[in-house]
């Protein structure tokens, strides 16, 4: 499932970039561009929201040295730090679906944009950047990036068009068929099979297993993220710095209790609306 712009179709990529977030799919992407079973990328770009789990940013680490062996610079680009922004009262507001409460006691989940101000734009940015068209400068006609997304077969319905002329969205895995579990056999075939999901380590969209996963495996990011959830209770600080009327409380778990308090050994409730897995 390739998409393609009928005005570029006909016309090779200007540059072929990968949208590396180090986890599963994209990971696997990478190293088959480095084996030469599909092209090669000129850049891997990591958008890096500031709060990545500790083993995502260690794959990255030995992504980079391997990739770079294989002529495949990797670079990072970020629009801030996503924990550290949300916290921050100068700050303004940073939208993550956080779980709700409201006063009459009903459920809900707030509006999402982390994933486009902190991932998509950041990448739009760059591939804007290395193609020698930063905004607001005009990309010409038949100039375009060529973006290798990590989307498996198993998630299909993700794969969707950049919908910028100068950017153009492909699917690797999905052309090859690869689903996640093939993928993480092609890992571990090469010894990569510690690769874990990518996303961030207070996101909102972990269900129990993710929460013990962060538990288990990243102290530290346990501890970062029940601080954060007290400390976004009542709503982020800036919003209430700025007079905003805040009803009910917020929470990262879907249960909207303290993290530290849920039993992550229970089954988990039913998924707030429009929650999806966005692990990578």
């Amino acid at each position: 499932m390739t998409t393609t712009h009928p005005k570029a179709a006909d016309t090779p990529p200007t540059l072929r970039l990968l949208s590396l977030g180090a986890g599963v799919q994209s990971t696997t992407v990478l190293l088959l561009a480095c084996e030469g079973a599909i092209p090669p990328f000129d850049v891997a770009l990591f958008a890096d929201t500031g709060w990545e789990p500790r083993a995502v940013y260690a794959n990255l680490e030995r992504l980079t040295a391997h990739a770079e062996k294989h002529g495949i610079p990797v670079r990072h680009v970020s629009a801030g730090n996503i924990r550290t922004d949300a916290l921050d009262p100068r700050h303004r507001f940073v939208s993550m679906p956080l779980h709700t409460r409201n006063p009459d006691g009903s459920k809900g989940l707030a509006r999402r944009q982390c994933t486009n101000e902190y991932k998509i734009t950041p990448l739009k940015k760059a591939a804007r950047e290395l193609l020698g068209y930063p905004h607001p400068r005009r990309v010409p006609r038949g100039v375009y990036a060529e973006q290798a997304i990590g989307i498996s077969t198993d998630e299909f319905t993700r794969a969707k068009d950049s919908g910028l002329r100068f950017l153009r969205n492909v699917f690797p895995l999905i052309d090859l068929g690869f689903d996640r579990a093939r993928c993480m056999e092609f890992l571990a075939e090469r010894g990569f099979g510690e690769t874990v999901k990518s996303a961030c380590v207070g996101c909102p969209f972990h269900g129990n297993a993710g929460w013990r996963w962060v538990r288990d495996n990243d102290p530290d990011g346990w501890a970062e993220a029940v601080e954060f959830d007290r400390a976004i209770r009542h709503g982020y600080p800036h919003a209430t710095t700025q007079g905003q009327e805040l009803r009910g409380q917020y929470f990262l778990h879907r249960s909207c209790l303290p993290l530290d308090q849920v039993d992550l050994d229970a089954p988990p409730p039913p998924p707030s609306p429009g929650a999806r897995n966005t692990y990578d």
